[in-house]
């Protein structure tokens, strides 16, 4: 798709030049994303240095007053070693500024490729550096509540409504129904805490073999239960892309590198089949509601819902909860 907000050569200049980077070789628009507007910016210092950067320009369904948390929050998990682009500050300090009236913030640009077939080896880097993320996420200051959790859930699967769910498959309505009783009266309480990426998908992680260089798109980071941010990015990396084959060898070694660096308690581990259920629930009601919203001529092609509908069916058979089993 292509950015939403078109900016002229001279706007660009202006909003370079409010950071200390160097002079603006070139400016192109990046065509991924749904939500903002990006561009890989190609700068050059006075010695003849060249820099690359991504610039943001954040877009309607982008809280502006959550920009502070999700900046802040980068520059600290930097600050400690996590593979994560740094926010680059402008000439007054801040982490971000305004264009014609939409916040634009100018990021790090960081080596390595997105993958769409993982290794175990890559798996493994990734469980790894999202454990590193938990750890190092404990010194920060900030928090944010989940705005896609539960009660979000329920608010788009009912938007979609029981016709609408039956249109885009014709178990899928009855599917929802179950489940969000399930989750709504067993959803966990009293485990781990902490801030959470919350959409840890492969093209949210940049690779170099089997190397993570980078973890970005934390527009959805949140204070929430950190054994979940395993199950979302376990529901994210462990199947096919249309959910109907598991890959137990990504699973294994997703496990086996986070707990490398922080072991999951007995309890986070019980409760990882119900995560994965409300993880692929939290993807499963805002697909469906795209599926059934987006209009026939947008430049975004909404992604099938029934890709998580068949992840949700394999954590909620009891028969597979041994793959979170110690």
């Amino acid at each position: 798709m292509a950015v939403y907000t078109r900016l002229g050569a001279e706007e660009m200049d202006a909003i370079i030049a409010a950071f200390d980077v160097g002079t603006l070789v070139s400016a192109k628009g990046i065509a991924e994303g749904v939500s903002n507007s990006n561009w890989l910016i190609e700068t050059q210092d006075a010695q003849g240095t060249a820099r690359r950067f991504i610039l943001t320009m954040y877009e309607s369904r982008t809280d502006i007053s959550d920009l502070p948390f999700f900046l802040d929050l980068l520059d600290h998990l930097a600050a400690e070693g996590c593979p994560v682009p740094r926010t680059i500050h402008d000439r007054d300090g801040a982490s971000h500024r305004f264009h014609e009236g939409k916040a634009l913030a100018l990021i790090e640009f960081l080596p390595g490729v997105s993958v769409s077939d993982p290794t175990p080896g890559q798996a493994r880097a990734v469980g790894a550096a999202l454990a590193q993320v938990h750890l190092a996420a404990a010194g920060f200051g900030s928090a944010r509540v989940n705005s896609m959790g539960l009660e979000a859930w329920q608010q788009l699967l009912g938007d979609c409504g029981h016709e609408g769910l039956a249109s885009i498959h014709p178990e899928l309505a009855g599917i929802v129904e179950r489940e969000l009783a399930v989750l709504k009266a067993g959803w966990p309480d009293g485990l781990p805490h902490g801030v959470i990426h919350a959409d840890l998908f492969p093209d949210n992680v940049l690779m170099l073999g089997d190397k993570v260089t980078g973890l970005i798109d934390f527009y959805f980071a949140c204070t929430d239960i950190t054994a979940y941010d395993v199950a979302v990015t376990h529901a994210a990396w462990c199947f096919s892309a249309d959910g109907t084959r598991f890959l137990p060898a990504l699973s294994a070694a997703l496990l086996d590198g986070y707990e490398s660096v922080r072991p999951l308690l007995p309890e986070e581990r019980a409760a990882l089949p119900l995560l994965g259920r409300g993880a692929a629930m939290r993807f499963l009601a805002t697909r469906a509601y795209d599926w059934l919203n987006t209009p026939a001529d947008a430049l975004v092609t909404p992604k099938d819902p029934m890709a998580f509908a068949r992840r949700l069916e394999f954590y909620a058979d009891p028969g597979n909860a041994g793959v979170f089993a110690a």
